[in-house]
């Protein structure tokens, strides 16, 4: 696959078209889904197939869709789209309608607006840093990759792909989670082991044990452990280099240079972040008259709490799906809502505040996904010219996908909220601000902390195991951390076998078997709702 001169541009030609017209398309399919069923499909392998069907058209206004780096910029387009509406917009603004708040739903919209635009920024400032390696995992990002230049080159690798789409929709069919499989092969092996782990311990502790370690807030406790030490580790990585970078007697080192270039945008990436969140939790405050409600204190407490939890929320996210391929986004939100609980604020303030954290996490880790894909379809920095261009339209493409999906959803949700469709995870939220909370949770969160920072700063930043362990304790899929486990032993045998010589091709079966997970996941999907609304 040769890399052009200049990167295709999000402008030029149908292009843009079509990009708006996936978008539309995109941001229907998530809310319908995520109303109906209360899941999000992964849509990006729909962008590449209608953009690989396109250029299969004897016309010459489609040619310009043989282009992998077009059929990318597709895949981006309707992944943001989906994510963007569903997660980021749709269920933040059913909080307060569950609340029986409707006035609060235009600043809460306004808000997490704003926020989604900046999740999606955030990750393309800090991808391919230390933090958020362009070389991590990342799984559906790779599946995205493998099909496209597979549709581009054929050959032996596009069979391989196709053993691999095929075996993962026969799984699929067959009540396999073929994701959690295929990333078996693609992702660190102690930290898909540890999530395996959490994924077993989650499904069978009640069944096996007598233990219900949801009901107990052992999951939630160990990650706010977990998350806090990853945070802090992340911090003292960008102390670390910015002193190793300093001037001195000894020579520089080229390595020493590009990691603090790294540790540099990690900086200031999150410090613009903070700034950011802080002025968007000011502004949720004020617009929704939160400030009327608390003293000046505890208003500035909710501010910086709230900026703080929406920061962290995306980096935990983050790391659990470059890691995994899943990310626990509404759990984590909970999280937020608990603490937020245990702190003292009302329920309006809660209200605000679950919507505000929920809408960060989905499409900082979607932008991820889709950067990887264009990463490992640029020639993996080959060029890094073309490759920063490159990244520079996909997020182009990306905030058209995510401006297009606000007006879809605005005049949209007061037809779904009045015909009873709802996210269900955003009931799950309502009841528990109407619930309140008991000293007991404090304890529990408080007691199982301890253990999930002791597991992630045991080994480090790099593997993440404690974040990991803790998003498979908080995800209730046994049959997932089955299949992740039986993957990775399937994994080293092969290696064991063939060696690395195997790798590549394992890779692009894996890459296969996710996105015929997510392509029979699509159309089922597609299915149950016709089904569901007939």
């Amino acid at each position: 696959m040769n890399t052009p001169q200049n990167h295709p541009g999000t402008f030029q030609g149908s292009t843009f078209v079509f990009v708006v017209l996936l978008s539309i398309f995109g941001a229907i399919i998530g809310i319908q889904l995520l109303t109906t069923l209360g899941v999000t499909p992964n849509t990006s392998i729909i962008g590449a197939l209608a953009a690989m069907i396109l250029a299969r058209v004897p016309l010459s206004l489609l040619r310009q869709f043989r282009n992998v780096h077009v059929q990318n910029l597709a895949q981006t387009a309707i992944s943001s789209a989906t994510f963007g509406a569903a997660n980021s917009l749709l269920l933040p603004i059913a909080i307060p309608y569950l609340m029986g708040r409707p006035d609060l739903i235009l600043p809460m919209f306004i808000g997490v607006g704003l926020a989604m635009l900046l999740d999606g920024f955030m990750l393309y400032r800090l991808f391919d840093t230390r933090v958020f390696p362009a070389t991590g995992a990342w799984p559906p990002g790779v599946a995205a990759a493998e099909a496209i230049k597979a549709g581009d080159s054929g050959g032996k690798q596009a069979k391989v792909l196709g053993v691999g789409i095929g075996v993962g929709v026969i799984g699929a069919w067959l009540h396999v989670p073929m994701s959690a499989f295929g990333i078996a092969f693609l992702g660190n092996i102690w930290a898909l082991t540890m999530f395996g782990v959490g994924l077993l311990i989650r499904g069978y502790s009640n069944p096996v044990l007598g233990v219900d370690i949801n009901a107990l807030y052992i999951p939630h406790g160990l990650m706010i452990g977990a998350g806090l030490v990853a945070l802090v580790q992340v911090v003292a990585q960008i102390r670390h280099h910015r002193k190793k970078s300093a001037p001195g007697p000894r020579a520089a080192d080229p390595k020493d240079a590009t990691q603090s270039g790294s540790a540099d945008r990690v900086r200031s990436a999150m410090q613009f972040g903070a700034v950011a969140y802080i002025v968007l939790a000011a502004l949720i405050a004020f617009g929704s008259g939160i400030h009327a409600e608390l003293s000046w204190p505890m208003l500035a407490a909710f501010v910086v709490y709230a900026a703080f939890a929406a920061l962290a929320h995306e980096l935990i996210v983050g790391i659990a799906a470059m890691h995994s391929g899943w990310f626990p986004a509404f759990a984590v939100a909970l999280i937020t809502l608990l603490v937020g609980m245990l702190i003292g604020f009302p329920p309006l303030g809660l209200t605000m505040l679950c919507g505000f954290a929920a809408a960060t996490g989905p499409a900082f880790a979607d932008m991820g996904y889709d950067l990887k894909a264009g990463f490992i379809l640029r020639g993996n920095n080959a060029d890094p010219r073309f490759e920063l261009q490159g990244r520079r339209q996909q997020l182009i493409c990306a905030m058209i996908a995510f401006v297009v999906a606000i007006p879809i959803v605005y005049l949209s949700f007061q037809s779904y909220f009045a015909s009873g469709l709802v996210p269900p995870v955003a009931r799950v939220y309502a009841a528990t601000i109407k619930a309140g909370i008991s000293g007991d949770v404090g304890m529990h969160l408080a007691m199982w902390a301890i253990p999930g920072a002791i597991v992630q700063w045991l080994d480090g930043p790099k593997r993440q195991i404690g974040v990991l362990l803790s998003t498979g304790l908080l995800i209730f899929s046994p049959l997932a951390g089955w299949a992740v486990l039986i993957g990775i032993g399937l994994r080293l045998l092969v290696l064991r076998i063939w060696g690395d010589k195997i790798q590549n091709t394992m890779e692009v079966f894996a890459a296969g078997a996710i996105a015929g997970d997510a392509i029979y996941g699509f159309f089922h999907s597609i299915f149950q709702y016709q089904a569901k609304t007939q």
